[in-house]
């Protein structure tokens, strides 16, 4: 036999049984999570079944699933969640867009960003859900409320967070490019934008929770639909398994929501992502 067929097999090996050294852990951690879930559904059900819980303030797993697929054929939970998707996503976008921009274009006058913040720091302390009973009496019950309340809850915390990273830029590297002869543009383009991108995508995680939150406070308070309308509904009504679908539906949306933020994240910032895949390897 050729003795480089049979290295070229032993290295072929040796690299299959590093994928599976890779590999088992992942799969090991994803069957104990789901061996965590079932058995407290199985738990939940059984107190249920023995009378130790009471299914009517509790709910129960059987109840949440034919709830469930009551709401997918009636088409109502489908409706709701893209409602509160929609909602989410474009107020997360239109308050983190505006909020990044002109916290990096605060960098440009120290003067001016001395001179308004004290405001800045009374908006971000305010309560965000405060402003919604204003908003809804000024635009509607309608979806637009919902955007401008999840972009208003989104943008201070972006404004924050990109004028926060202007400041962690090495001044020497400013002063460099400055003699040089680099404009005050030319040093925005090549250093302070790349060099606040880790601060501006950090503020996107954030956000994707808060504009979340905001629509649903909105919800609760008046809205035609929605995940936040159908649990209020729901709670009034004590039909808590409607109640729990709604909650769930909500935690996977979240998800699903920061796991689009983390993409976003290795399309914008590559090297950061790959300096945290390195970290962990």
């Amino acid at each position: 036999m050729d003795l480089t067929q049979v290295g070229t097999g032993k290295i072929i090996q040796t690299k299959a049984r590093q994928k599976k050294k890779k590999l088992n852990p992942i799969v090991l951690y994803n069957i104990s999570r789901l061996g965590i879930v079932l058995s407290l559904l199985a738990i939940w059900e059984l107190a249920v079944y023995l009378q130790w819980v009471n299914s009517f303030l509790m709910g129960s797993p059987l109840g949440i699933l034919n709830e469930t697929v009551r709401l997918i054929q009636s088409g109502q939970l489908f409706s709701d969640m893209l409602a509160t998707v929609y909602g989410t996503i474009m107020g997360f976008i239109i308050g983190s867009v505006l909020g990044s921009v002109v916290g990096l274009l605060l960098w440009y006058s120290t003067t001016f960003a001395r001179i308004i913040d004290p405001f800045i720091v009374a908006l971000n302390g305010l309560p965000k859900i405060a402003l919604a009973p204003m908003i809804i009496i000024w635009f509607g019950s309608g979806m637009f409320s919902k955007i401008a309340l999840a972009g208003i809850a989104t943008f201070i915390v972006a404004l924050l967070s990109a004028y926060q990273g202007t400041h962690q830029i090495d001044s020497n590297l400013v002063n460099l490019m400055r003699s040089l002869g680099a404009s005050k543009g030319q040093i925005f383009k090549k250093v302070v934008f790349p060099s606040s991108m880790p601060w501006i995508i950090s503020a996107f995680r954030l956000n994707i929770g808060f504009a979340l939150i905001a629509v649903i406070g909105g919800e609760f308070i008046s809205s035609d639909k929605g995940l936040g309308r159908m649990i209020f509904v729901a709670g009034n009504l004590f039909n808590l398994n409607v109640v729990w679908v709604g909650v769930l539906t909500l935690m996977a949306v979240a998800i699903f929501l920061y796991v689009v933020v983390s993409k976003m994240e290795s399309r914008l910032i590559p090297w950061d992502a790959m300096n945290k895949q390195s970290e962990n390897q």
